[in-house]
């Protein structure tokens, strides 16, 4: 699985990807973000707050609830403002 970080995301974690194999137990992106949180103190302080993550599987927005697999491509982002 490739994820993607932007923004102060990518700031935090301190890198811009990853290839990551999350075990079986990951499911959907709100399972990734507990997963990913655990790695490293930077991932812990990007997801401290889930709800101010946005997420994209295979470049298209996704909810918590979404899916992942193992060859998808998986985006955090800020909230999008508009302007």
């Amino acid at each position: 699985m490739k994820v993607l970080y932007f923004a102060w995301v990518r700031q935090k974690v301190g890198m811009a990807e990853e290839a990551v194999s999350p075990p079986d137990e990951v499911r959907n992106v709100a399972e990734l973000i507990t997963w990913l949180a655990a790695r490293s103190p930077g991932h812990a302080a990007a997801f401290a707050q889930p709800k101010q993550i946005r997420a994209a599987v295979n470049q298209e927005f996704a909810g918590p609830d979404a899916l992942v697999a193992a060859n998808d491509e998986i985006a955090f982002f800020p909230p999008v403002t508009g302007g």
